[in-house]
C-alpha cells in the first residue's frame, strides 16, 4: 500500500465526518459548520490547498439540500424584498430598477418587474433571471 493511502486509513475516523453525505438534520448541520470553517481559511484563494476538500464539502451539502431541503415558493418581489434586506439596501439604491418611486411600487406590489429590470436585477445580485419572476 502507498503511503498516501496508509495515512487516510489511519486517519480515516477525523475525514470520514467531512466526505461523507450526511444522513440527518444533525449531521447537515454539521458539515455546513465545516464548511463554513473551511470557506473562512481558504477565503477566495481558488489555488488554495484545501480547495478540493471545499468542493467535495460543498457537493455533499448540496445533495443534501436537494434532497431534503424544499425550495421556498414565493415571488420575485420576495426575493427582492429578501436580498435588498440581506445587502442593507434601501428603495433609493436600485437605480437600475427606476425612480425611487418606481421601487416602492414594485416592493409594496403594486407595480410588476419588468424584462430590463429583472436583467439588472440578476446582474447585480448575480442570480438567476428566474429568481424574479412571479
Amino acid at each position: 500500500m502507498n503511503a498516501i493511502l496508509e495515512s487516510a486509513i489511519e486517519h480515516w475516523q477525523y475525514i470520514a465526518p467531512l466526505v461523507a453525505r450526511p444522513e440527518n438534520e444533525a449531521e447537515f448541520e454539521r458539515l455546513v459548520s465545516h464548511l463554513d470553517a473551511l470557506l473562512d481559511r481558504v477565503g477566495d484563494d481558488e489555488n488554495h490547498p484545501l480547495m478540493r476538500l471545499v468542493d467535495i464539502v460543498s457537493d455533499a451539502v448540496s445533495a443534501y439540500e436537494a434532497e431534503h431541503v424544499a425550495e421556498p415558493m414565493g415571488k420575485g418581489i420576495d426575493a427582492l424584498r429578501y436580498l435588498m434586506e440581506a445587502h442593507g439596501l434601501c428603495q433609493i439604491d436600485l437605480p437600475e430598477i427606476g425612480s425611487q418611486g418606481v421601487v416602492s411600487e414594485i416592493v409594496n406590489g403594486q407595480r410588476e418587474l419588468n424584462l430590463r429590470q429583472i436583467k439588472a436585477l440578476a446582474a447585480r445580485f448575480k442570480v438567476s433571471p428566474e429568481t424574479f419572476i412571479t
